[in-house]
């Protein structure tokens, strides 16, 4: 028997030469910090971002196809902060309700790739 334990990190992908854009993007206005590839993984290009425990992997698809159904949801303590940042930035976002118990958004990030913003206003069972 196995059990899967958790996610280790989750894959973006963005077109080639991408790669200061989505510095800008997760590490500038969504905060993330950006940490090193593996050596034998660098000459494929893209960059990864550490949250907690987890990791935002942003590969390089050529040709290069944005998720626009499928999608990470990333907990955020203080959306209300977060949609302050976006419109900072002047990024657009797509507020949603229909998640009983949360706050929730929709962004695209810089390649058009969907990504939900939420936090939990009750506690999850």
């Amino acid at each position: 028997m196995f059990t899967l334990e958790r996610i280790d990190h989750v894959q973006l992908a963005g077109p080639k030469g991408c790669e200061d854009e989505a510095r800008h993007f997760f590490g500038t206005v969504l905060g993330l910090k950006e940490i090193e590839k593996p050596d034998v993984l660098k000459k494929r290009g893209g960059v990864w971002f550490q949250m907690a425990d987890q990791q935002l992997h942003i590969g390089i698809e050529d040709p290069f196809s944005p998720a626009k159904k499928a999608h990470p949801a990333f907990e955020v303590d203080r959306l209300d902060h977060c949609i302050d940042r976006l419109q900072h930035y002047q990024i657009s976002y797509q507020e949603d309700d229909k998640l009983e118990g949360a706050k929730r958004i929709y962004v695209h990030d810089p390649f058009g790739n969907r990504l939900e913003l939420l936090e939990w206003i009750v506690e999850q069972n």
